[in-house]
């Protein structure tokens, strides 16, 4: 990751099933200068990751991601999360099951949005996602809670590359 100086810094916040695995890919991608994984979209402040594991918050697991657009684009980084995980599935990533796991992209502003429905509508019409309905909520960002230190960055911290295991 690198140096946040002097650099016009921005957020996007996206939920792809665990977060552990997404922060890894975002964390890897040239221009991205930050993340932090934790919770949003839920109605329960401040929530531990027991609350939201019960199902019961509304939250779902994110990963928030500052980049430098210089660098790297919002759009580049839409690419990005489509390509990390299965948008098709509800409430769900592989075994992980539960509206914490949701996929759903948290826009801070209107370009933002824009860029999620048009990359959205795109990849609906591609051939990879025929007879497949994509589930990808897009909604505003509201309040990030950050998760618990012991989630930050994982699987970096275990040498791991991914939550799969072979």
């Amino acid at each position: 990751m690198e140096s946040s100086e002097n650099k016009k810094l921005e957020k996007a916040t996206f939920g792809a099933g665990c977060f552990w695995g997404i922060e890894e890919t975002f964390r890897n991608t040239p221009g991205v200068a930050d993340t932090e994984v934790g919770y949003m979209g839920g109605h329960v402040p401040d929530p531990t990751y027991q609350e939201v594991c019960s199902d019961r918050t509304g939250h779902a697991e994110v990963v928030q991601v500052t980049y430098d657009p210089q660098q790297v684009t919002y759009d580049q980084l839409l690419q990005v999360f489509w390509h990390a995980h299965d948008p098709t599935q509800f409430n769900r990533q592989g075994p992980d099951v539960g509206s914490q796991y949701r996929s759903v992209v948290f826009y801070h502003s209107d370009e933002q949005r824009l860029m999620a429905e048009t990359t959205k509508e795109n990849w609906q019409q591609s051939p990879e996602f025929s007879g497949r309905q994509i589930q990808t909520e897009i909604v505003p960002a509201d309040a990030f809670y950050r998760a618990e230190e012991h989630h930050q960055q994982y699987l970096m911290k275990r040498g791991e590359a991914s939550c799969r295991t072979s």
